[in-house]
């Protein structure tokens, strides 16, 4: 394997490793201030939301894309905004299929949100992070070439 593709295997491994964490971070904040804690349900994703994005961005910042030299509050903030565009993304999947497409079951919904926007919305983030927040010399947006 050339060296080149060992770099993007590894950064699209670290970048989805990163991920996974901060998920976990925001699932666990989000279900933890919706039960014990007893805050609504937007309060508490909103909180649990800005957790889980400065998880991302930590574990990218210090992992990932740890070369590429971006730190303070400005790249924090794009990286913010491409996670926002991201949650974005997966709200409009669920729109469009729920009341666009008129597919209500629970199923459909998990599908469209959980399934199709998270992709999607990976995709984006994946893009908006290596291409906007930690950008390398020699690279432009696409992972492809």
């Amino acid at each position: 394997m050339n060296t080149r593709a060992w770099t993007s295997r590894r950064e699209l491994l670290g970048f989805a490793a990163v991920g996974l964490l901060a998920y976990a971070a925001d699932l666990a904040l989000f279900t933890y201030l919706r039960g014990p804690a007893g805050l609504d349900p937007l309060t508490a994703k909103v909180l649990s939301f800005v957790v889980g994005c400065s998880v991302a961005y930590a574990g990218n910042a210090l992992g990932t894309y740890r070369d590429t030299g971006p730190r303070g509050a400005r790249p924090y903030a794009v990286f913010f905004a491409v996670n926002l565009a991201g949650a974005v993304v997966q709200l409009l999947c669920l729109a469009v299929s729920h009341y666009g497409l008129g597919l209500t079951s629970q199923r459909a919904d998990t599908v469209s949100g959980a399934g199709i926007g998270m992709a999607l919305a990976t995709i984006l983030r994946f893009w908006g992070t290596r291409t906007l927040v930690f950008r390398s010399e020699g690279r432009v947006g696409s992972w492809t070439g």
